[in-house]
């Protein structure tokens, strides 16, 4: 089963864990079987559980005299702070899958790392859900505050002076037209890719040597994007991690609007994110990375079209712990 799935034969099981008497149970078979894409839908439920839970509480306390400071609790960087932090514990989550939590890196991963192709619809509907329920959660963990700022019943988004959908999806600014809107996500995306393979690269002497770095390294790259590129469309970046949410607000009654908003920009963090991915990856393989790659064969990989697979590594064997 885990073979048609594109998962590797063997599950990533620690070695004392490997044949206790409990793996015989139901449960224990399916989640052996299915533990990767549980693990890809739990650390994309942190990840948006906190960065949505960040921007809930910036937005909801704005003017609240009673806060610490007299006017809310937090401003714009507690935002950027959240996003990271909810990245950097998703990665710890989800680590045992490879810590992707964004079907463009997923994608990235596979075109350029090995990642077996067939991991790739399993890993996105699992990231999907996971960023699709825990919107769920913020929204009724602060629904009440939503209520006392909009209005019972009454759900907006921008660019209504109380709309609290930005709590849960990305909406640009006014002035951004479609072309700078693409663009603006694809630009944070492939410095993000580039970013991502800078720290999974252990021949780079810039890399700390070790895996587990990975995530505190992510948690400055989400940092930083939000902190400088994070105003003009909210650097959404996954497709997880906004049309799962953006769903999510249209079916509590947001409306249609989440569609309509900003000349229809909900379909740009869906494509564009794996445009900035493919180019991230191409940018630095083709001028830092030496190992194996598709851009390191004849003709940068052109003669590989149609063969994804073909002489690829998966690339959980490489960091997979010596003990499975």
């Amino acid at each position: 089963m885990r073979q048609r799935l594109g998962l590797h034969a063997k599950a990533p099981i620690h070695e004392d864990h490997d044949h206790v008497a409990h793996n015989d149970l139901l449960w224990s078979r399916i989640r052996i079987t299915l533990k990767e894409p549980f693990a890809e839908f739990w650390g994309t439920f942190i990840m948006v559980f906190f960065g949505c839970g960040s921007v809930a509480q910036v937005l909801l306390s704005v003017g609240l005299t009673s806060a610490p400071g007299g006017n809310g609790y937090g401003a714009y960087n507690a935002i950027s702070w959240g996003w990271a932090l909810g990245v950097m514990l998703g990665i710890y989550v989800s680590g045992d899958a490879g810590g992707y939590l964004n079907p463009a890196i997923t994608f990235g991963q596979c075109l350029y790392r090995g990642l077996p192709w067939k991991r790739f619809p399993i890993y996105t509907v699992a990231q999907w859900f996971g960023g699709f329920l825990a919107s769920g959660l913020v929204y009724g963990y602060y629904y009440p505050s939503i209520d006392h700022l909009e209005g019972v019943g009454i759900r907006s988004v921008p660019p209504s002076k109380t709309a609290t959908a930005g709590i849960f999806c990305t909406y640009p600014q006014s002035f951004m037209t479609t072309n700078t809107q693409f663009w603006s996500e694809v630009i944070e995306t492939t410095v993000l890719m580039f970013c991502v393979l800078a720290l999974q690269d252990m021949t780079n002497a810039g890399t700390a040597k070790h895996v587990m770095v990975l995530p505190i390294g992510l948690f400055f790259i989400i940092w930083g994007l939000g902190a400088c590129f994070g105003f003009q469309t909210g650097y959404a970046m996954n497709l997880a991690r906004d049309f799962g949410p953006r769903l999510m607000s249209y079916i509590v009654g947001y409306g249609p609007e989440v569609w309509t908003a900003g000349n229809y920009y909900f379909w740009i963090p869906i494509v564009a994110p794996f445009i900035g991915c493919a180019f991230g990856g191409f940018l630095y393989d083709v001028f830092i990375y030496t190992g194996e790659s598709p851009i390191n064969t004849p003709w940068m990989g052109m003669k590989r079209i149609g063969k994804p697979g073909r002489g690829r590594r998966e690339i959980d064997e490489k960091f997979r712990p010596e003990s499975v």
